[in-house]
């Protein structure tokens, strides 16, 4: 395979406008932030569905502010905006639901994807995906921002690190993303009344976790590091790890980095 891109073309609107209610797709051909965009829009008030994707992201934020830039039409870089009908002890399941819903999406493509808790895709160590949720206040209730980056037809040139992929490196050629929004956007619409069945999006998740069974080195916000095998995902979504302290359990806010111990 050449490394030399291809033309790239711009998302088709016409087949995003054939997505079910509620989604509704609006396209920028840049902007710093959807996830920002996004926010704005639910504080006054829009209904839930809207979903703000970009051709081009300048100034994307993944958890713990870290930085998601990709170059023009060569990614998925988009945020969706939802009102969970669940109780607000059930969010803690929405980047998980978020995460899993875009690896079923994905696997169609590449089989071996999998989730590194709570919600980056993976292929083997290499990620693929990375996933940010913001709760929003609203004269209408609280609202979720789902901002999602998923890297398609970078080149090996352009990642931004030598820990990330794409799908055109995995798979060896462009990938349609109109095709894939469709798609990614279809899964995460499908599933959300998971969020009424935590039980089994619990079982679901956790079979696809490749975080699970490893022995990992967490990283937690007051510098301090422990190292434990990750044994399992909790009714609540958090990770438990067993340690020689005994059993700890952790919530995606408790930490900074969860790495697997080489």
């Amino acid at each position: 395979m050449s490394d030399a891109p291809a033309p790239r073309p711009a998302l088709d609107p016409h087949r995003l406008a054939a997505l079910p209610a509620p989604l509704r797709v609006e396209i920028n051909e840049a902007t710093p932030s959807t996830n920002a965009l996004v926010a704005a829009r639910a504080k006054a008030g829009e209904p839930a569905g809207l979903v703000v994707v970009t051709e081009h992201q300048t100034a994307g934020r993944g958890r713990l502010n870290r930085v998601w830039e990709t170059p023009p039409r060569v990614a998925l870089t988009f945020s969706v905006l939802v009102r969970p009908d669940v109780p607000l002890v059930d969010w803690t399941w929405l980047p998980l639901l978020t995460g899993y819903a875009v690896q079923a999406a994905v696997a169609d493509r590449v089989p071996e994807v999998t989730l590194k808790w709570p919600n980056d895709l993976l292929v083997g160590d290499l990620k693929l995906a990375g996933i940010l949720l913001e709760r929003v206040e609203s004269p209408v209730g609280p609202a979720a921002v789902l901002g999602i980056g998923l890297n398609v037809n970078q080149t090996e040139a352009e990642l931004p690190v030598p820990t990330a992929t794409s799908l055109r490196r995995e798979l060896g050629f462009d990938v349609d993303r109109t095709d894939l929004l469709v798609q990614v956007l279809g899964s995460l619409h499908a599933l959300q009344p998971l969020l009424h069945r935590t039980g089994e999006l619990r079982a679901a998740y956790s079979a696809v976790c490749s975080t699970l069974g490893r022995t990992v080195e967490v990283h937690l916000p007051d510098g301090q590091v422990t190292v434990a095998e990750a044994i399992d995902i909790d009714a609540h979504g958090s990770l438990v790890l067993a340690g020689d302290e005994g059993t700890t359990v952790l919530s995606a806010g408790d930490v900074v980095h969860v790495r697997p111990l080489e």
